[in-house]
């Protein structure tokens, strides 16, 4: 072909344009094929994978480069991901009622002698708590000058082979008054026995009860790897909010499929105050008393539906709190459950901490006293002081109700908690911090007062256990409509000079509201990945799987000098 002058002066600069053309389509083709998730596989400090199976929208923000509290995030090596959220599919329901009483797994079998609602917990290095019930509650009118119950024996036998039991422990026994205008609950017998000189990484087969009376089938507890930067990997279940309707069945049941050793609770366990004292449910919004309905044998039914999960660190939520018309607050949940809170040198059992293999793990509690001065501030202030990064490598916190949250329900309610204690646990480098209460899942970049930060945890929201209430399926920044009054919240921080965000702020990464569970395996001193999996047509499905890495960079994560 013979080319004119006109074809020779156009085909220089179309041949370049072609050609960057073609260099943009084989880019785009190796990132694709590389990660098809959309996310740049590598050295990123947060890695997001999105689950394969997620057919849900997802809705983002498009905006410059995340700005951390020190300056630009990316200078540290920490790249924060992008907002996502995934609105909820209203093709499911948002929630289910509770089981009922008379049936399966919640219904009474056991005699008023045999134990029942057992319960594993770890109680200190080498120690575990071993809990049960007895006997039967009962009604009075009135308020009963004494409490006497037939007291049977509260003793372990145990040992490392099935059917063997060379270990013999003993404990104590208690039990509570629930008191009302009219009438007083007195529960069953709560038994507790601490088993000490248990050898790390081992297994115990034990049975419990009086001996001369009736003991509990053999059951089987492991012990965790010794505290030290070589006890990995190690995972441990997250949930919160659980209750005991078909949602929290199908959550149990999945956390018991992925088979984690020790469980963290964060609060909200029964939900036995929503009903009222003769066994009906409470309708929302009922007027407040000055006592607090609950309906006592949903504890009892709530410790025979959790059973299987051993063992099981609680914390208390708002739904323990259960104030009777005495003025007495968390009778059920303190006789019904122990905690290692003296052996981590706390005067409360309603804040504690603990050690586990490579990790230090903090229970706080939200509904006790936290203010700067208060008993649990001093005992917060002291553990911190003496933890040992080098012994356990990861910090962990966890509380009720979360500092950083974009759902309408609960919206900076204990935002005076954030402010009094936010900047303790930093200054320490806590790792990752777990909340529930607000019934849905959002997990968040590393953040420190409202601003990405590379030294700063990540905050997870699990209140998606499946209680009665139900999903929370909407933001305040979608409309912005949706924003409460800053009257609402006793300490109305603004962000960027306005109450609510106009959009999913820089600090959340990934929210939904689904029901589940969530697994967190820390893979050795400095890794870390975070599964969380949601209940979707009853098979436990992996939708958000992050890998953290803690930043060594931080001087908060260093070593400090005693």
């Amino acid at each position: 072909m013979v080319e004119t002058k006109q074809w020779k002066e156009v085909k220089g600069p179309l041949s370049i344009s072609l050609g960057i053309t073609a260099l943009v389509w084989l880019l785009l083709f190796v990132v694709v094929i590389l990660d098809p998730t959309g996310h740049h596989a590598g050295s990123n400090e947060l890695d997001q994978a999105a689950s394969s199976t997620q057919t849900l929208p997802v809705t983002g923000n498009a905006q410059g480069p995340l700005q951390g509290a020190k300056g630009a995030v990316k200078s540290s090596g920490y790249t924060p991901e992008r907002p996502r959220t995934v609105p909820f599919d209203f093709s499911y329901a948002k929630g289910s009622d509770d089981l009922p009483l008379d049936r399966p797994p919640l219904a009474k079998i056991a005699s008023e002698v045999e134990p029942e609602q057992i319960h594993i917990a770890l109680a200190g290095e080498g120690a575990m708590y071993i809990s049960w019930a007895t006997g039967n509650a009962s009604v009075v009118e009135g308020l009963p000058r004494i409490v006497s119950r037939h007291t049977l024996a509260s003793v372990v036998v145990y040992g490392n082979e099935s059917g063997w039991y060379d270990g013999v422990a003993s404990g104590e026994a208690t039990a509570y008054v629930q008191t009302y205008p009219d009438f007083s609950y007195i529960s069953g017998t709560f038994h507790h026995v601490r088993l000490t000189g248990l050898q790390p990484n081992a297994s115990y087969y034990f049975k419990c009860g009086d001996p001369g009376v009736a003991m509990s089938r053999e059951l089987r507890f492991a012990t965790p790897q010794p505290p030290g930067p070589a006890a990995f990997p190690q995972r441990i279940g997250v949930i919160a909010d659980l209750g005991q309707t078909h949602n929290s069945s199908a959550t149990l049941q999945h956390l018991i499929q992925s088979q984690p050793p020790v469980v963290l609770l964060v609060g909200d366990l029964t939900y036995a105050d929503n009903y009222f004292t003769n066994g009906t449910l409470r309708p929302p919004m009922t007027p407040p008393k000055a006592y607090q309905e609950t309906y006592q044998p949903r504890w009892d039914a709530w410790g025979r539906f959790v059973e299987p999960l051993v063992p099981m660190m609680v914390v208390e939520g708002n739904h323990e709190v259960e104030a009777d018309s005495a003025g007495k607050s968390f009778q059920a949940y303190n006789a019904r459950y122990r905690v290692p809170h003296a052996e981590s040198g706390s005067d409360s059992p309603l804040y504690y901490s603990f050690d586990l293999a490579g990790s230090h793990i903090l229970m706080l509690g939200a509904y006790a006293d936290w203010g700067e001065g208060s008993e649990q501030y001093r005992w917060l202030v002291a553990d911190l002081a003496a933890y040992n990064r080098s012994r356990t490598p990861w910090l962990i916190a966890t509380f009720h109700a979360p500092w950083y949250n974009t759902y309408i329900a609960h919206y900076k309610e204990l935002e005076c908690m954030r402010i009094a204690l936010e900047p303790l646990l930093y200054e320490h480098g806590v790792d990752i911090i777990f909340a529930g209460h607000v019934h849905a899942y959002e997990r968040c970049n590393r953040v420190y007062n409202y601003t990405v930060d590379p030294c700063g945890p990540i905050h997870v929201t699990i209140g998606d256990g499946g209680n009665i209430e139900k999903l929370y399926t909407d933001w305040v920044d979608q409309p912005p409509s949706n924003c409460p009054l800053p009257g609402t919240a006793a300490c109305p921080t603004l962000q960027e000079g306005s109450f609510c965000p106009a959009q999913q702020p820089p600090w959340s990464a990934y929210r939904e509201p689904s029901f589940g569970h969530g697994i967190l395996e820390l893979a050795s001193t400095t890794e870390a990945t975070w599964t969380w999996h949601k209940n979707q047509d009853s098979v436990a499905v992996a939708s958000d799987t992050v890998k953290i890495r803690r930043n060594l960079q931080c001087t908060n994560q260093q070593e400090r000098r005693r």
